[in-house]
């Protein structure tokens, strides 16, 4: 049993101290101090078991029918497309990516849409004036559209202006690292800031119905900034991806609590705006020439859209004794490491005095291990010259003991090659039985595929 603590009461002022003194600390009287024969009631002690004192919840079973959320479509045909169908009332989405990307465009466009759509929209910038904001979407020809507009670094504040009348449909905050909440201390963009500042911002969202979108800053290698547990809290992380210098952005779901992770959109970065791109095949695809060797057209897939990204690869053979350099872009160092192990130790092909460069064109980022078959087909070119047929692609998942395994979704990847004039698939032995308007090549193992590269037999 824990034993009961000393307080001492100030009779004149009425403050509390661990131990008795001669005189208050508060109000300065001596002889004052006297012990209070109560025990002291603090809330762990009340509830040091927590079976007791709560609030008795309301337990549903899985079969309850539960009405659905509302979604707040914003027009713009990609955005939907990775959120799942778009925003979805009382979530909270968080939305980052490298500075000048095209967050803050994206946000003020679907916020420009939704509000000539009849929706109650808010924007609250903590980076730029309400002037900027206006100047911004009058160069995108937004200058119409009925968005409450606010500059406001105090969550304090705005959750009060927020709070008047009837909430709005969908609330931007740009940024999250701008926001201050005077519920603790610290500078706008510390950890404990950033985690107060969402967390009461979520609060609101859920309490009203409301979609909070908040908008993060990234750090250099290309997370989020401020705390993991910032992640957690919101229901959709989107991340806006693609480089400065290239036209093109892919926007990316890396969580998403209403929707599949797997959808893409691909905007165009043009004077007007971000601009959606209908058909991304032929975006990641440059003009090719039959006699060009190290590229090969891989079908991606992402989510249910194909993707035909072109590989290219070169390899450039060394004096002996210098240090041969791997260098990728848009695709996994370690991945491209595995493929040349066992060209090597499979198929006889040396690459160890040679450098070995790999790109994706377009700016385009590959994480699908189908993308084995085509690397594989882009360095055995690359290597002995001989270039891969302009009119065939390549797609299958390569073991360390050799074998070509397929790949999920064979079909849709061949329907996407075909419609863009494809007319060869070299593809593993085991999808070599799909129909469609292509002639398919189909290869057990690795061996096998070289041979037929170096028209073996």
């Amino acid at each position: 049993m824990a034993k009961p603590q000393k307080r001492y009461v100030c009779q004149s002022c009425g403050s509390v101290a661990p131990r008795w003194a001669g005189q208050c600390a508060d109000c300065l009287e001596w002889n004052t101090l006297v012990e209070d024969s109560g025990a002291s009631v603090t809330p762990f002690a009340a509830k040091h078991h927590l079976q007791t004192g709560g609030r008795a919840l309301q337990l549903v079973g899985l079969d309850s029918e539960i009405a659905l959320p509302e979604r707040l479509p914003t027009g713009i045909a990609e955005l939907d497309r990775a959120m799942g169908g778009g925003f979805v009332e009382g979530s909270a989405t968080l939305i980052g990516g490298d500075p000048g990307i095209g967050k803050s465009t994206l946000l003020l466009q679907a916020a420009a849409k939704l509000a000539m759509a009849g929706r109650q929209i808010a924007y609250v910038s903590g980076e730029e004036a309400a002037d900027q904001v206006r100047l911004r979407a009058q160069r995108l020809g937004l200058g119409n559209a009925p968005v409450q507009l606010a500059a406001a670094t105090s969550v304090r504040d705005i959750l009060t202006t927020l709070s008047q009348g009837t909430a709005p449909d969908l609330v931007v905050i740009d940024s999250i690292q701008t926001m201050h909440s005077d519920l603790i201390e610290g500078a706008p963009g510390t950890v404990s800031q950033v985690r107060a500042s969402a967390q009461e911002l979520i609060r609101f969202a859920k309490e009203r119905g409301t979609a909070v979108v908040l908008v993060g800053h990234v750090t250099k290698d290309g997370s989020i900034a401020g705390p993991r547990v910032l992640e957690h809290m919101v229901d959709t992380v989107l991340s806006f991806e693609g480089e400065r210098s290239h036209q093109y952005r892919i926007l990316r779901a890396i969580k998403n609590r209403f929707g599949g992770t797997d959808e893409i959109g691909v905007f165009a970065m043009e004077t007007e705006g971000l601009s959606e791109v209908a058909n991304p095949s032929a975006l990641f695809l440059t003009q090719r020439d039959e006699g060009v060797t190290g590229t090969t057209v891989f079908p991606a897939l992402e989510g249910t859209r194909p993707v035909l990204v072109e590989i290219q690869a070169l390899v450039v053979r060394l004096a002996s004794g210098a240090t041969p350099r791997r260098a990728v872009v848009g695709w996994d160092l370690g991945r491209l490491a595995m493929i040349l192990a066992v060209l090597e130790a499979r198929c006889g092909l040396s690459f160890s005095s040679c450098e070995v460069y790999l790109n994706i064109a377009g700016g385009y980022r590959v994480q699908d291990p189908a993308a084995d078959l085509a690397v594989a087909a882009a360095l055995i070119s690359a290597l002995s010259e001989r270039p891969v047929p302009a009119d065939a692609v390549a797609f299958g998942e390569v073991a360390l003991s050799g074998e070509i395994r397929p790949v999920a979704h064979a079909a849709l990847r061949l329907k996407e090659a075909a419609k863009l004039g494809f007319e060869r698939a070299l593809v593993p032995a085991a999808s070599s039985g799909e129909k469609g308007p292509m002639r398919l090549n189909g290869f057990r193992n690795l061996g096998s595929f070289v041979d037929h590269m170096l028209g073996r037999g």
